[in-house]
């Protein structure tokens, strides 16, 4: 169990997120966590709740919002994937994610960079916070400016030990990433891993003057992934095409074929241009208590019932 200083710093750090998006003009949104159907994505397993799932991530209700309502939207939610159990993952954990009308995957970055520095800003200052703070790799690295933008092209030309290409070829792009890329990401200050291959990138636009390319991008600091966002794709018809091969891919994986999710592309025809982003919280506690592991940062893991 998390013990009351943990306990102390979710609860700053939840009051000041609010804080600060209802500073921006966001509207604050609820979802349901129980779905009769999913945004298909073949590299996330969910959980069943009988014949419904346990939300994934709240992104396909806050999409059907925005696309209805234009406006601005956060939310702080729980999530729940099967079979992610590790150091720093949960099959039930916090997820920060916001959307932004009118945006792309560029001011999400500015996002990110602005919020990092209000929430250090504001926690440093606090006494029971300050230590601790300043202490941890978020608090020594430089936040307020040289924020690193490295595109995945670059990352594997400098540290990979194959090319993007091959990497993609062989269907060993996300072991790679997470061996040979991520270690070097966001170690003297915070890095945006961006422009994907459009292939792992099936929700994101792509880039207009290199097609092969998504508008997306992964936050990192001290090697740790802490938020993925992109410039949504708002074309349903190939969303659609792009969810069917989401699909076979599953069929293939699990012998049965999921429902495809109708409704959404229904209100997604209604969505202009707007970009979106999933933040880890519990990571994002993870580096500001210095904890090596996600089970240390939650209040109760599944070892306090095992």
């Amino acid at each position: 169990m998390l013990d009351f200083k943990g306990l102390q710093l979710r609860a700053a750090l939840l009051r000041l997120i609010r804080r600060f998006f209802h500073q921006q003009g966001f509207l604050e949104v609820d979802t349901p966590v129980r779905q009769p159907v999913l945004l298909p994505e073949s590299n996330i397993l969910p959980i069943n709740s009988g014949s419904w799932f346990l939300q994934t991530s709240p992104e396909q209700c806050m999409k059907r919002i925005l696309a209805r309502n234009r406006v601005n939207i956060f939310q702080i939610c729980p999530c729940f994937r099967a079979d992610e159990r590790g150091s720093r993952h949960l099959e039930e954990f916090t997820m920060l994610e916001w959307y932004r009308i009118d945006g792309d995957y560029v001011d999400l970055m500015d996002d990110c960079e602005t919020l990092l520095r209000y929430l250090k800003e504001s926690l440093i200052i606090q006494t029971e916070f300050s230590d601790t703070i300043a202490g941890s790799c978020f608090g020594t690295m430089t936040v307020e400016s040289g924020w690193e933008r490295v595109t995945v092209a670059e990352a594997f030309a400098k540290w990979g030990s194959m090319s993007l290409a091959a990497a993609l070829e062989s269907d060993r792009f996300d072991e790679l990433v997470s061996i040979e890329i991520e270690p070097h990401l966001g170690l003297h200050a915070p890095t945006f891993l961006c422009d994907y291959p459009a292939s792992c990138a099936s929700l994101a636009r792509l880039k207009k003057d290199d097609i092969s390319l998504a508008e997306r991008f992964e936050l990192y600091i001290a090697g740790m992934e802490l938020a993925n966002g992109f410039s949504e794709l708002t074309d349903a018809d190939e969303q659609r095409l792009r969810f069917e091969e989401e699909l076979d891919r599953i069929e293939q994986r699990e012998g049965v074929r999921p429902v495809m999710p109708n409704k959404f592309l229904e209100d997604l025809k209604s969505l202009e241009p707007a970009a979106g982003i999933a933040f880890g919280f519990d990571r994002l506690v993870m580096l500001l208590l210095s904890a090596d592991l996600i089970n240390q940062v939650v209040s109760f893991s599944p070892d306090d019932f095992e």
